[in-house]
């Protein structure tokens, strides 16, 4: 059965929409997912943009400015939406690994 758009989200489609609680810009959205990660998950502008178009697309992010070629976004209740599911998604994910390890946690 083929999975649902956006039914679970990659690493850089929840960074760009945990990033646009606020209003932003490509350029921002960039250097914010690589701050809040430690550049750990980098954005090409490739997929920053064409992540942006599908979002804006489905309804999950909405336009707020237009400067130029400058664009700016903001997330929307149903991209809030998917941002939650995703996040409860992963704290299932975490509990189980708890539970069938007896660990919390990774060590490093």
């Amino acid at each position: 059965m083929p999975r649902t758009k956006f039914q679970t989200l990659t690493e850089q489609m929840f960074y760009i929409l945990l990033c646009l609680r606020r209003e932003c810009c490509g350029a921002d959205i960039a250097a914010q997912v690589a701050s809040v990660t430690g550049g750990r998950v980098a954005v090409g502008p490739g997929t920053l943009y064409n992540l942006l178009e599908s979002f804006f697309q489905a309804g999950m992010i909405r336009e707020t400015k237009v400067e130029g070629r400058k664009r700016s976004y903001m997330i929307t209740a149903e991209g809030r939406r998917a941002l939650e599911e995703e996040y409860r998604r992963l704290q299932i994910l975490t509990a189980d690994y708890e539970r069938c390890t007896g660990e919390r946690g990774v060590s490093k």
